[in-house]
């Protein structure tokens, strides 16, 4: 276990840790029998997939360079249409647990308003004797767990039962910003302040534990803070991508017709003197947001090379499940979001990839809906660890063996923002649910086509087929042509939703019956 003396113990231990590995590459080899893979599951921060080169064919920007990650699509298999969930810290509890928001039970993570930083506190979490969480599960099965980072499931991160090491950020300390000189707990102990860079700092980290001897596989749940905002670029990327041309959606300003009434002017931006978006308050112009947005993953594709080269040179690359995912994407302008939250693609889809040979085809591509549930089922099965509470994910392992067949079924999603299980009694949205004016929302995704409702009483629905209209833009729900696919997809959501034991079905608003054209 790691002791913290000073602030710069541990920067020191890391340094003189990676000196004498530098030297020696020797394998690192697990001294018993058993050969279960390790697992790296690599979860980033607000990060779309537009963000990678490799996701070029599914509206990456064209400029954006990373080799590294890319690297992993290129021997593992991506997923073109991943959904995460609605928010950053919903979307860890769903990882955690393998279940939808309103089945999770003893979570908790209503906002702590005496923090001295109220908007990133919360309260204690979970609890221990009712939340369901499958790393305790590897744990008992043998696993070393170890998670570095971002954790934001509450004050308690879980040190001694979820993880044997762990490295977390602590948030609620007024100390260093969001990516420089961080507050961090090693092992439980009083979070301090190390210096550098969050994206390497971490990195620093996970390399060490890699070098280590472990007797066991291990499971590293690896949370950057990257690339969620502020901009704060590392000196190393601030040159990239200086002259590129930065395409600006068409739709960053009302009005929009066929959507919900709190959709046809929503905006997070306002028309400069140009008519140009800047970011609210901020003043900031909309292509300086997205490049340096980019810029952060620079820094992201250069700490994904190390952890390569660490797996290479202590002989564990091929025994290791890589996952590289985030907990859900980011628009930038389309539909006038500058946030996640919303129920559509440019909010919520980001990068899913999967490498381990032999298991997921090299170069291949599922193109069928995913969502970031499916990870934990399928991590599961690679590790031979079984639990005894439903999972609301499919095994992904068929796919990635043959991409080309895809993955049946559907994937739901819900924006709940912090309410859990019991927590959510009704499912219409009254005063106190609304997010920046947002309501809460289901969306189910079948094939090409994806249905959205507003949990508001007598609003409209929607229906995009997302493959021919990305941007979602035409309202197929208002289409007479498409009344028998508004109806199956209406009856979708409800049978995702009876299959999740959601107990708040008869609650919900009944539609607002529209006239077709």
């Amino acid at each position: 276990m790691f002791s913290i003396r000073s602030s710069f113990s541990i920067y020191r231990l890391l340094l003189a840790s990676a000196l004498v590995c530098a030297v020696t590459t020797r394998a690192v080899a697990q001294t018993g029998a058993d050969n279960r893979p390790n697992v790296l599951f690599i979860y980033t921060d607000d990060q779309s997939h537009r963000t990678l080169s490799s996701y070029l064919e599914e509206g990456a920007r064209p400029w954006v360079k990373t080799p590294n990650i890319d690297r992993l699509a290129i021997e593992g298999v991506r997923f073109s249409m991943a959904y995460g969930a609605s928010w950053c810290a919903p979307s860890r509890a769903i990882v955690l647990t393998g279940q939808q928001p309103h089945a999770i039970q003893g979570v908790d993570l209503n906002r702590d308003p005496h923090s001295p930083r109220a908007w990133a506190t919360m309260s204690d979490g979970w609890d221990p004797a009712v939340a369901r969480m499958w790393p305790r599960e590897l744990r008992e099965a043998g696993y070393e767990t170890a998670m570095i980072g971002k954790w934001h499931v509450g004050q308690n991160a879980g040190h001694g039962d979820l993880w044997d090491h762990s490295v977390v950020w602590d948030q609620n300390t007024p100390q260093g910003d969001w990516y420089n000189n961080q507050s961090l707990s090693v092992d439980g102990a009083p979070a301090e302040v190390v210096p550098g860079y969050s994206t390497f700092v971490y990195t620093d980290f996970a390399e060490d534990y890699m070098r280590r001897d472990h007797d066991k596989p291990w499971l590293m749940w690896l949370c950057y803070n990257a690339p969620h905002l502020p901009n704060t670029v590392h000196a190393d990327a601030k040159d990239h991508y200086r002259d590129v041309e930065v395409a600006i959606p068409e739709d960053w300003y009302g009005p929009r017709v066929g959507k919900p009434t709190y959709m046809r002017t929503l905006t997070m931006f306002e028309p400069d003197i140009e008519g140009r978006p800047r970011y609210g308050h901020r003043s900031v112009r909309l292509e300086d947001l997205i490049v340096g947005y980019n810029r952060l993953v620079v820094s992201l594709d250069e700490a994904i090379g190390r952890l390569y080269k660490t797996l290479e040179e202590t002989g564990q690359l091929d025994n290791t499940v890589i996952v590289f995912t985030s907990d859900q994407g980011f628009a930038w302008g389309e539909r006038g979001y500058a946030w996640k939250v919303g129920p559509y693609d440019a909010c919520l889809r980001m990068p899913l990839i999967v490498r381990y040979p032999g298991e997921a085809r090299a170069g291949g591509v599922v193109r069928s809906p995913v969502g970031i549930m499916d990870v934990v089922p399928t991590i599961l099965s690679y590790t031979g660890v079984e639990v005894d509470w439903p999972l609301h994910g499919r095994n992904l392992r068929p796919a990635l063996r043959d991409p080309a067949a895809g993955v049946p079924g559907r994937v739901l999603t819900e924006h709940f923002l912090s309410s859990f299980g019991d927590q959510i009694q009704t499912a219409v949205t009254d005063e106190n649910n609304f997010t920046r004016t947002i309501p809460w929302w289901l969306a189910v995704s079948e094939g090409d086509l994806k249905y959205i409702r507003s949990l508001v009483p007598d609003e409209i629905e929607e229906l995009y087929d997302v493959r021919a209209d990305p941007d979602e833009q035409r309202n197929l729900a208002l289409e007479s042509a498409h009344r028998a696919d508004l109806l199956r997809m209406r009856a979708a959501l409800l049978e995702e939703l009876e299959a999740t034991d959601a107990h708040f079905i008869a609650t919900l608003p009944a539609p607002r019956e529209v006239t077709l054209h």
